[in-house]
């Protein structure tokens, strides 16, 4: 979650929210990335899709099993759905997103029944610190 804590900071850099996002497998990292949609002219280059996409190209396969995602704050739909389609094992988020977080903040995605691969979840983990980013962030914008 460190390293995810060091991208979303990056991507803060750039002007970007600052998300972060670490996937790893094995004990090592195969793919990071932090938001740059508004860099990369991509809605969907959220932090959590950039290092899904980065893992998926370096194991040449878009399917990630056994793997676990740390991500710095709690993930969106679009975040949540692509998580589902690589088959990720297991998600890690800092702090919550009361508006569009969907793992426990809003539609408790993980907890439905229709999906066809289930993950598990822990949040929480360096809340603080992610939630600090979020926070200053959008303060220096105002």
């Amino acid at each position: 979650m460190q390293r995810a804590l060091e991208l979303a900071a990056q991507g803060a850099e750039l002007g970007e929210v600052p998300v972060g996002a670490v996937l790893v497998m094995d004990g090592e990292i195969v793919g990071e990335g932090f938001n740059q949609p508004i860099s990369a002219c991509d809605p969907s280059a959220h932090a959590e899709v950039v290092a899904l996409r980065a893992a998926a190209a370096k194991r040449k396969n878009y399917r990630l099993p056994d793997s676990t995602l740390y991500v710095t704050i709690e993930p969106c739909t679009m975040c949540f759905g692509t998580l589902i389609h690589a088959r990720v094992a297991r998600l890690v988020y800092g702090a919550a997103e009361p508006r569009a977080g969907v793992v426990a903040s809003q539609l408790q995605l993980p907890q439905q029944v229709f999906f066809n691969h289930k993950i598990q979840v822990e949040g929480g983990v360096l809340e603080e610190q992610a939630g600090a980013l979020v926070k200053e962030f959008f303060q220096q914008r105002r």
